[in-house]
């Protein structure tokens, strides 16, 4: 009873290794600030990766928590986006870090103004801190190209 046991997990295994060596890997269109490397290489991450009808977009950092802080945050997002004919209107999914939510939710309305009424689902979370140390808020986005 044990060699029928083995012999069947063996074949489970062996078939899934199969599968997953002839799958086709995930095609990936990146972009990252022009770098002609679509990605950083010392941080380890791209700017954008488009997958399917998928834009992820990483998280992109402000130092401040104010008015030009969100703004240019904002701004470098809408930038990511154009890179592939898109805008706010294309998200779908808005994760936001901050080490200050109450400054954050004061300065929403800059925010708000990129979406034009057409909001995200979107989860906000305070953190002790991010990635780059002197960094105070970083928003990654996920948006949709319309279909054809």
């Amino acid at each position: 009873m044990q060699k029928i046991a083995t012999f069947i997990i063996t074949l489970l295994f062996t078939s899934i290794l199969h599968a997953q060596q002839t799958q086709a890997p995930i095609q990936k269109e990146k972009w990252h600030w022009n770098d002609p490397n679509k990605q950083d290489t010392s941080a380890g991450y791209t700017q954008a990766v488009k997958s399917g009808n998928v834009l992820y977009i990483s998280g992109t950092v402000a130092l401040s928590v104010n008015e030009e802080g969100v703004k240019r945050v904002y701004t470098a997002l809408e930038r990511t986006l154009k890179q592939y004919g898109l805008n706010f209107s294309h998200v779908v999914k808005e994760n936001l870090y901050t080490t200050d939510i109450e400054a954050m939710k004061q300065y929403n309305y800059v925010r708000k103004q990129f979406y034009k009424g057409d909001y995200p689902a979107a989860t906000w979370v305070q953190i002790a801190r991010l990635y780059m140390h002197e960094a105070r808020l970083e928003v990654e986005l996920i948006a949709h190209f319309p279909e054809k």
